[in-house]
């Protein structure tokens, strides 16, 4: 009997759990490409609104304008840590706050929670490659010891060790081992390389919050001396 040793062939002939085995390691493999793709596109995208954003800060615009231009719009990265500190500055304001340190730590609560929510964004779905990277070889290696038991029992159903017969076996083994690597491989670096550009974005977003709490604090102390001086008047 002839077998079809062509990467189809190996497939089709192999058993019912090597092939669910290499169903679920493909399917394992094109999601992680999908990830890979869209959060590269992704983080390119937010790079370079963080770039447009530091520079419109930092060109002069006053806080309330920039602020009446982002409060209506849906923001992320650093404009959603802007708009979140200058809404609790602009609330706080409004109720009559009194205390500038009571102030300073809510409007540095808020920006802690709006960076909170950016680094989950940014780190969601980086889990499953993760596990893709960690466990797909083992899965494959599931699929290559069934495989290979299969040879075995075919070599004990027909009392001989000839090579053709335990041949499809084995490299029905083997197809199921590397799928798995090719699974884990680009999961795996992947995983390494947006981790590690997520953790970059995170440190500008922090750099960002403490420069603005800075500004902020500073400004509350004005606007706190100036209270204290209309007072003495």
């Amino acid at each position: 009997m002839e077998h079809d040793v062509s990467i189809l062939g190996l497939f089709l002939q192999a058993g019912l759990i090597v092939k669910m085995v290499m169903i679920g390691l493909l399917a394992a493999s094109i999601w992680t490409w999908a990830i890979i793709v869209d959060k590269t596109i992704a983080f390119k995208r937010i790079r370079s609104q963080l770039n447009r954003f530091e520079e419109t800060f930092w060109s002069g615009q006053s806080l309330e304008e920039l602020y009446r231009t982002l409060s209506d719009r849906k923001t992320s990265g650093m404009g959603s840590l802007f708009v979140a500190a200058m809404r609790e500055w602009k609330k706080s304001y409004e109720r009559g706050a009194r205390s500038p340190i009571s102030l300073q730590s809510r409007i540095d609560r808020a920006m802690d929670v709006a960076l909170v929510r950016e680094m989950d964004r940014l780190e969601s779905r980086l889990g499953f490659l993760a596990s893709v990277g960690s466990i797909a070889v083992y899965v494959g290696l599931f699929g290559t010891v069934i495989g290979i038991m299969t040879s075995f029992q075919a070599i004990a159903g027909s009392d001989s060790t000839n090579l053709a017969v335990v041949a499809p076996g084995i490299a029905e083994a083997l197809l199921a081992t590397a799928i798995g690597l090719l699974a884990a491989i680009p999961a795996l670096l992947a995983y390494n390389k947006l981790t590690t550009d997520a953790g970059k974005i995170g440190s500008r977003l922090e750099a960002f919050a403490d420069e603005f709490s800075g500004i902020l604090s500073r400004q509350i102390d004005e606007r706190a001396s100036q209270q204290q001086r209309t007072a003495a008047e």
